[in-house]
């Protein structure tokens, strides 16, 4: 039995549109990742881009567990001498809401050329509002 290779004309992505209100951080960033990547398809290959669009709405909506707000912390560094910089997962979803999503479905996916390229499918958005409502075609799954 040979081994199946999915070639360019087999991928079809599809659009998933994910609504992220009173959702867990962690299990809708799995989730998301998963979609990502195409692991949801019989022709997922890990050395292809099998994967799909995302769309997460609502992602000012996600909750975290126990005293993840408060505790979690995310580093960043400038690059100068004294530039390390940190905020709370609390602070920064009251400033910029739709990073912490991407930075969970980040760490999930390879951090390769392949994973850049998934990455730039994926679309956080705030609130309900998005710019994708054309995309509604029959591809489109609510996931629940």
């Amino acid at each position: 039995m040979k081994t199946f290779t999915a070639k360019p004309a087999d991928i079809k992505r599809d659009w998933h549109i994910i609504d992220a209100a009173d959702k867990t951080l962690g299990r809708l960033s799995s989730q998301v990742a998963r979609l990502l990547m195409g692991k949801h398809k019989p022709i997922y290959s890990p050395a292809q881009d099998t994967g799909d669009f995302v769309v997460v709405i609502n992602a000012a909506r996600v909750h975290v567990t126990g005293k993840k707000a408060q505790q979690k912390v995310y580093y960043r560094h400038s690059g100068y001498p004294g530039g390390l910089r940190s905020i709370t997962l609390e602070k920064m979803m009251q400033q910029f809401p739709t990073r912490a999503i991407k930075y969970s479905v980040e760490g999930m996916i390879p951090h390769t050329h392949l994973g850049r390229q998934m990455k730039k499918r994926l679309r956080i958005f705030a609130g309900a509002e998005h710019p994708y409502q054309s995309q509604s075609r029959a591809e489109i799954k609510k996931e629940a």
